[in-house]
């Protein structure tokens, strides 16, 4: 009887557990609710009624998943609850791997839309691309009244190896898709780098997943006895991750300055972080590649280099992610809640959220997930097989200072 209210309560107490998902965070515990002894057991009863009374018998776990997904369907689409696979597989992609269709989404005006797919995923491989919106699910349409349903039946197809149809409507024709993806193990390397048109150092950060800023500090070692003329940093149709990650990358390149701001309810959700003294590739031209698939963590990282005047942004305005979510544990249990805990600011004061960020120099692409456009990894030239305008205005740029 009072399993529920242990579910419950830890959506309220959740903040004390925290992890650095987003922001570090000291243990604290809200004070009790004033509804807490009103509520809580009528919504026990109620489920207690209705398994005891409900003309069909009713599982009750499957009662306490419906009060849940309740509560999360009056909240913001980033927020939602981690079954024990969907926690593990947060997890594992925090670390550069798991078993899914290679996508990540949100949601805009009651349609799912295609935030990036992963290289090298079945999503990639099916040729979806940033911007497309899923319009139908296994002939289902997806319209304001069942998008949460819908992304919660396409995790479950993922955790449990179900192939799903979807019927997109491309971002570029507009014409529509339909596509059968299976789910497979996708491996994210969190960049990948080459020297391009002979002294310019090329890095694309593809995931803002635990070893990220590692690797560029070792990258940077690595072409430490290179005489670079400049750094192109390329956050195309990456969604973002560990917003950690992105303020110690935005620090690399940064001597100082404010790197992002966060604003938020709870007390640690309010937090201020600047740059410190030491940073990689000083005094060289550095511009970063954005475009409509590049968020969240993506844009922060832009957003500081762009407004420090370190860097100058070339692409596409990206998708306006300004919110920040933290991962919470649920006390004596393997699962978790994925919660939106604070808005962002830039280090002007900005607000991104569904704006996203202007470049300084647009250069617009179609199909810029096209194999023969992304990534720019070419052993000879970089324009010499796979024409990229972006890349080739970031050159032009770099060589003009």
């Amino acid at each position: 009887m009072y399993q529920l209210i242990r579910y419950i309560c830890c959506f309220v107490l959740g903040a004390s557990v925290a992890l650095s998902l987003s922001i570090s965070s000291s243990e604290q515990t809200p004070p009790k609710s004033i509804y807490y002894d009103a509520d809580y057991p009528l919504l026990v009863d109620v489920i207690d009624t209705i398994e005891t009374y409900y003309m069909d018998k009713v599982d009750r776990k499957s009662l306490i998943n419906a009060a849940i997904k309740g509560v999360f369907d009056k909240l913001d689409p980033y927020s939602g609850f981690l079954s024990e696979d969907g926690y593990q597989a947060l997890n594992n992609a925090n670390r550069g791997e798991y078993f899914g269709f290679g996508f990540e989404v949100a949601t805009d005006d009651g349609q799912i839309t295609i935030v990036t797919p992963f290289k090298n995923s079945p999503a990639e491989r099916a040729g979806i691309e940033a911007g497309d919106k899923i319009i139908k699910f296994n002939d289902t349409q997806v319209d304001e009244t069942n998008f949460q349903s819908v992304l919660t039946e396409i995790r479950f197809h993922s955790t449990h190896n179900f192939a799903i149809n979807l019927t997109l409507k491309k971002t570029n024709s507009h014409q529509e898709a339909l596509l059968t993806l299976e789910p497979d193990f996708v491996y994210i390397q969190s960049i990948e780098s080459q020297i391009i048109d002979g002294d310019i150092g090329y890095i694309h950060l593809t995931s803002f997943q635990e070893d990220a800023t590692d690797a560029i500090v070792k990258q940077a070692k690595e072409w430490q006895n290179i005489a670079l003329k400049g750094i192109i940093l390329d956050v195309r149709n990456n969604p973002g991750g560990l917003l950690e990650q992105a303020i110690s990358i935005a620090d690399l390149f940064l001597e100082k300055g404010k790197i992002v701001s966060t604003n938020g309810r709870f007390f640690d959700a309010n937090e201020v972080y600047y740059a410190s003294n030491q940073s990689i590739f000083t005094n060289i031209p550095m511009a970063v590649l954005i475009n409509k698939g590049s968020a969240s963590a993506s844009e922060v990282l832009a957003a500081a280099l762009q407004e420090n005047h370190r860097a100058t942004l070339v692409g596409e305005t990206s998708f306006g992610k300004g919110t920040v979510q933290s991962i919470i544990p649920m006390l004596g249990h393997s699962t978790a809640v994925k919660l939106t805990i604070a808005n962002y600011s830039t280090p002007n004061g900005n607000y991104i959220n569904e704006k996203g960020i202007d470049p300084d120099i647009e250069i617009a692409i179609s199909s810029v997930t096209d194999l023969t456009n992304m990534p720019i990894i070419d052993s000879e030239n970089v324009l010499e097989n796979s024409y990229d305008q972006q890349v080739a205005s970031a050159i032009a740029w770099i060589d003009g200072r």
